[in-house]
């Protein structure tokens, strides 16, 4: 009877359990790809969709009685922060490290911005209403990931027009939805921000694709970052947590080849799948040429990547590729060879020129890397202590003034101490030609306490983001893929902030001297002690003889300005 009532009972907890789970779904992907330069990318992507599922109105934040969520695979401290704050999209990344497109080509993630950046969407009825829930959604995000971001206030706040469509759907409410977009250069990826990373996952790090996530790895790698996206389809609202990585073969192996593998790469094995994955797949992109192995036999071959379905499998997987030869890095000298060709179509060189530290010049440097005209959207966010002229800017293609190839300039004025400059446009770049944009700036003067603690250091101004126009067949415009330029060095004007140093010193000094003195003075006991003198050579007189004839009085006054006397 008791073994038929516990069957009973599990069989209904399975059933509740199946009925709550049927709209939430989970997938976990892994793609790895090797480069020409002996590196190897690696792309982890955890996918979480909550069926039938849409964001909270935001003309329902003033009742304040939202139906109470309840989640078994979808994270239920982020599920939380959407629904407090009505976010429709919302995107997060931390990045560490310098993105090459030349050599690497396009990310499969486009975010790969130097530092943090958050951007979300959101409607409501009014501008306040929509900056109120920013600051709060800004704030939940730093306690969540243990991130810096409520340094993203509004002095680093901005609304870009193109360069940031939603990638999702926006509901039909009747309100106009807002973009607010913030990065900070400064802000690094760390452990302190995997670990609540991590948390996110149904599994956690105990199986499936996550166990590979090994911190002292992924911290070693030539570039790491960590990214949040969250966005509404007709399906429901899906949640993406991706992880991208480049690893250096060559570095990290003892015989210094180009083979990696799971343990190679992460110093792990998958174990084990995820018991609530509904897919957890592997992808390895074969090489265009050479001799090499692909260990163990994949599954499946398709569009030059081998896949492999880690679902119904108990044992452990150390996917990997072998080469029998070293590796040998390419001579780029132009009397030995031609350099490769840039993977991308376009190459960009951004760079903030000038001696002095009140006005400078940014430059940036385009080349098109094919045959056809492109058109690239412009986006430069710049905080309010650097300022544009832009009368001064100038065009030139291949050292020819073009002042015809800039258009759609949109211009945002920052105000200082409040808000930053925002700068759209849109480039036009010829077929195999180099274009040269100028542009004058002014670099404001700050008050001693608005510098950073490490002041002579600089301050770090975010990437400025390019973005193809694509041309379709019925005559619409698309974005491309995004691609960030490296963050900037900018030297302001400092004051000498170790003549406060000095000046505590001296003071400090000072008034040690004088308050040992007069402490002295008032703590310290003077007397008059009568010695008489000696007795001449020629006479000896012991010791005992001299002692008694010694005034008993000035005896006792000696003994006493002992204890009295330091």
């Amino acid at each position: 009877m008791l073994r038929t009532s516990l069957f009973l009972i599990s069989l209904l907890l399975s059933s509740v359990f199946c009925l709550e789970n049927i709209n939430e779904e989970f997938e976990e992907y892994l793609s790895i790809k090797s480069l020409r330069d002996g590196r190897v990318t690696s792309s982890f992507s955890f996918t979480t969709l909550l069926r039938d599922a849409i964001p909270r109105d935001p003309r329902t934040l003033a009742f304040d009685d939202d139906t109470s969520q309840h989640y078994t695979l979808f994270p239920l401290s982020l599920g939380q922060i959407l629904r407090q704050y009505a976010i429709t999209e919302l995107h997060l990344t931390l990045n560490a490290g310098k993105w090459n497109y030349d050599t690497w080509g396009y990310p499969d993630e486009p975010d790969v911005g130097v530092g943090a950046e958050l951007r979300a969407w959101m409607a409501g009825d009014s501008i306040s209403s929509i900056d109120e829930r920013w600051q709060g959604v800004r704030n939940a995000l730093a306690g969540l990931f243990c991130a810096s971001l409520g340094s993203l206030d509004e002095q680093r706040t901005t609304s870009p027009r193109l360069s940031f469509p939603p990638e999702g759907a926006l509901p039909d409410w009747g309100l106009p939805h807002e973009l607010r977009h913030a990065s900070h250069a400064s802000e690094h990826v760390c452990t302190e921000n995997l670990t609540p990373f991590l948390k996110l996952l149904p599994c956690k790090s105990l199986s499936g694709l996550a166990t590979l996530l090994n911190p002292h790895r992924i911290f070693d790698a030539d570039w790491h970052g960590i990214g949040l996206h969250v966005l509404w389809r007709p399906e429901g609202v899906e949640v993406r947590l991706n992880v991208q990585l480049v690893f250096d073969p060559l570095r990290i192996s003892a015989q210094g080849k180009q083979d990696w593998s799971f343990h190679s790469l992460f110093d792990r094995k998958v174990e084990k799948a995820c018991p609530v994955a509904s897919s957890t797949r592997v992808s390895v992109e074969l090489p265009n040429s050479g001799v090499y192995r692909v260990y163990p036999e994949p599954q499946e071959i398709r569009d030059g990547k081998a896949y492999y379905s880690l679902k119904n499998n108990n044992e452990a997987w150390n996917i990997g590729t072998m080469w029998p030869t070293d590796f040998e890095y390419r001579i780029c000298h132009a009397a030995l060879s031609s350099p490769d060709p840039a993977l991308v179509p376009f190459s960009v060189t951004r760079n903030l020129l000038g001696p002095t530290q009140d006005r400078g010049q940014l430059s940036i440097v385009l080349t098109n890397n094919q045959q056809d005209t492109l058109q690239l959207l412009y986006l430069e966010t710049m905080p309010w202590i650097v300022q544009f002229y832009l009368h001064t800017i100038r065009v030139h293609s291949d050292n020819v003034p073009r002042d015809d190839l800039i258009s759609n300039i949109s211009y945002v004025l920052p105000v200082p101490h409040a808000r930053p400059a925002t700068f759209e446009s849109v480039l036009t770049l010829p077929g195999r030609s180099t274009l040269t944009f100028t542009m004058d700036v002014a670099k404001a003067f700050l008050r001693y306490t608005e510098h950073p603690p490490d002041a002579q250091r600089g301050w770090d101004l975010p990437p400025a983001i390019f973005t193809p126009l694509n041309q379709s067949l019925n005559g619409s415009m698309s974005l491309g893929s995004r691609v960030y330029t490296p963050s900037l060095l900018v030297d302001l004007a400092t004051p000498d902030f170790s003549m406060p140093y000095n000046v505590i010193i001296f003071t400090c000094s000072v008034m040690a001297f004088i308050f040992g003195s007069v402490f002295n003075v008032l703590t310290r006991k003077f007397i008059v002690v009568r010695v008489r003198p000696d007795p001449p050579r020629n006479q000896s007189v012991g010791t005992e003889k001299r002692l008694e004839d010694t005034d008993s009085d000035t005896l006792n006054e000696l003994n006493t300005s002992k204890s009295g006397v330091h």
